[in-house]
């Protein structure tokens, strides 16, 4: 019986001496590296923090129309839309205004058709 271990321990020796070595994985952590697993925040298109939501939201909707209620927008949002989204057309279409909160659905490639009595917004894909 000893002689068989010591068989099995000189194979093992070998195999072990045989296994190929493992080359060293390059390090892509490296602030100038072209490959990137998780994006940097950088890359992602200027939205204000607060409606980073709903561009996520449209930005990974296919279709090429999206419905949402208000009350669906201030659930993605987090919070309540101010009082001229809801009662003025021009807060979520006049393009000569300055508000930054149209970044959100701009920066998707969409345009916002609101339907106020209806309380939704139909953002649509440009074509």
């Amino acid at each position: 019986m000893p002689s068989r271990m010591i068989e099995w321990a000189a194979l093992l020796g070998r195999i072990r001496w045989r296994r190929p070595r493992i080359a060293p994985v390059s390090d892509h952590s490296a602030p100038d590296s072209a490959t990137r697993l998780i994006p940097r925040e950088e890359s992602m298109p200027h939205v204000p923090r607060e409606y980073q939501a709903l561009y996520t939201y449209l930005e990974h909707r296919y279709a090429s129309a999206v419905v949402l209620t208000f009350g669906e927008i201030e659930a993605l949002l987090g919070f309540t839309l101010p009082t001229s989204a809801r009662t003025q057309r021009e807060w979520w279409t006049d393009t000569t205004d300055t508000q930054r909160h149209r970044e959100a659905w701009i920066r998707t490639g969409r345009t916002a058709a609101p339907n106020l009595p209806a309380r939704n917004i139909t953002f649509k894909r440009l074509v």
